[in-house]
């Protein structure tokens, strides 16, 4: 299983975003958290509202690829870790996503 993290500035952002990697069949689903980031850009201390998004994919640098030609973002944080699922949740996603072990 691959997590995909990042954030951006808006509900309806990160719903077009979702909705474009399930489209794509990258994803097989995705959370979207209202989060508060802190950052230094370009000299200037930030604190922002933003929608933190996790998708959940067995295809990451699909996923990723994708994600970076469609984020909202200059520079957009994406990333990417392998972890461990339950089985039924990892049959599920292979299911979702057409894909076979």
């Amino acid at each position: 299983m691959i997590l995909i993290y990042t954030t951006v500035s808006t509900k309806e952002q990160a719903r077009k975003m979702v909705l474009h990697l399930l489209e794509k069949n990258v994803i097989a689903c995705a959370t979207m958290t209202p989060t508060t980031s802190m950052y230094n850009w370009k000299g200037n201390l930030k604190e922002e509202d933003e929608i933190m998004v996790v998708c959940k994919t067995l295809m990451g640098e699909e996923a990723k690829k994708e994600l970076e030609t469609i984020h909202p973002y200059e520079t957009p944080c994406i990333l990417t870790q392998e972890i461990g699922s339950n089985t039924s949740f990892t049959t599920w996603v292979m299911n979702s996503l057409d894909q076979t072990l």
